[in-house]
Parts: structure tokens; sequence; C-alpha cells
């Protein structure tokens, strides 16, 4: 009897990894993270998107886990009718009428309520931008090298390395043409001082040992 079981046992044990094979692999998979660009309004308490070069409305679930409400009410209360947004998130089903679903926020790169927005030229080959005030000063990163633009002076154009540092943080760095530029940014809220936009990375300019600080977010070529 024992040996009559144990056969039975070894031919059922292909049946029994199949069944769990099936389990593992039959799971429906993960939505994926979607980036969004669009217009953004408050209405009866809930912030709606509207993406860019669509009809859809999209309701953003707020759990607590982030600022947007807060920073859109901030920049709505200033005048603005909407507001511009660039965020990542996972899109989630809805019954409420008149929605066309429900995004679950996971990082929100820009808030705004003026400056570059749907229509903004090379947004998606851009991998960076930042920007500050008090010298004014724009930097934008691409594939082949970033530029530096300022008031009264020609752009620099430069190549750059990059490196990774703990906590998310990371850098750009460059000496070409007689300049030493160094750029360092960090995952941190960080508000624009003139326009009230909210960006999520803190950046810190360095060329040639003056510092000079402001935010910056990721272009549409880079996600993380």
């Amino acid at each position: 009897m024992t040996h009559a079981r144990s056969l039975l046992f070894a031919a059922l044990l292909p049946l029994f990894a199949g069944c769990q094979l099936f389990e593992v692999y039959d799971a429906t998979p993960p939505t994926p993270v979607q980036r969004l660009q669009g217009q953004l309004v408050l209405e009866q308490g809930q912030l709606i998107l509207q993406p860019c070069g669509e009809q859809r409305r999209i309701a953003l679930i707020n759990d607590g886990s982030s600022d947007v409400m807060r920073d859109a009410g901030e920049l709505l209360a200033g005048g603005n009718d909407s507001l511009f947004v660039d965020l990542r998130g996972w899109p989630v089903a809805t019954k409420q009428a008149g929605l066309d679903g429900e995004l679950r926020l996971d990082q929100v790169y820009r808030l705004q309520g003026e400056g570059p927005a749907c229509n903004e030229p090379g947004f998606d080959r851009l991998l960076l931008r930042a920007s500050g005030h008090e010298p004014d000063w724009t930097l934008g990163v691409g594939e082949q090298g970033l530029v530096l633009l300022r008031p009264s002076q020609e752009p620099l154009a430069v190549p750059y390395l990059e490196e990774q540092l703990p906590n998310g943080s990371f850098s750009l760095s460059s000496e070409a043409n007689g300049q030493r530029l160094e750029l360092w940014l960090a995952p941190q809220r960080c508000v624009d001082s003139m326009s009230g936009a909210v960006q999520h990375l803190s950046a810190e300019l360095r060329l040639n040992g003056e510092v000079q600080r402001g935010c910056a977010s990721l272009g549409g070529a880079r996600n993380r």
C-alpha cells in the first residue's frame, strides 16, 4: 500500500506543479504607471485633470500622501482659473458620473499657473530643466549636453557627466570652455520664488565657484 501511495504521489506532482504555475502566471498584471500632462481644475473639492489634447476628465485620488491639494489650492487662490500639471500615477476605474477615471498619484513633477504648458517645444526630448532667480538662470539638459541661459550673456552649451548620489539625489558636472559647472539635485518639494510654481527637485547651480539656488523637474524624456 505504501509503495502504491508513493507512486500515486509521484504521478500527481506534475499536476500540483502545473496548478502552482497557473496561479503565478494567470494573475492579472499590475496596471502600469502613466505619466500625464494637462489642465488641472478644482471642482466640488476634487482635483480634475484633463490631459493635453484629450477630452477625458480624470479625478486625482487625494489619500493624503501628496501635497498636491494644498499646492493647487494656493496657486488657484492666487487668481488662476486652472493650472498646468505634469504628474505620474496609476489609473483606477471610477463609478463617479461625469468622470472617465481616477488616478492614484505616484509623483507630481510640476504644478504651475504660468509658464510652459501642453505646447512646450522640445519637451519630449528634454531630460531635465532647472531654473532660479536673482540673478535669473535657466538650464536645460538633453542627451547631447546641457545649455545654461542667463540674461545679457551668451548661452553656455557644454557636455556633462552625471553621478547618482544617495537618497535619489544626483549631480551633473562639466569642465569645458574654461568654465566649471556643477548642478546638484535633490528629491525635495521646491517652490519658485517668483511664480509660486511647485517642482519635485531642489537645485543648486555652482558656476566657477558661485552658488545659485532654484528648482528643477524631469523632462519628457526621463521619468526617474
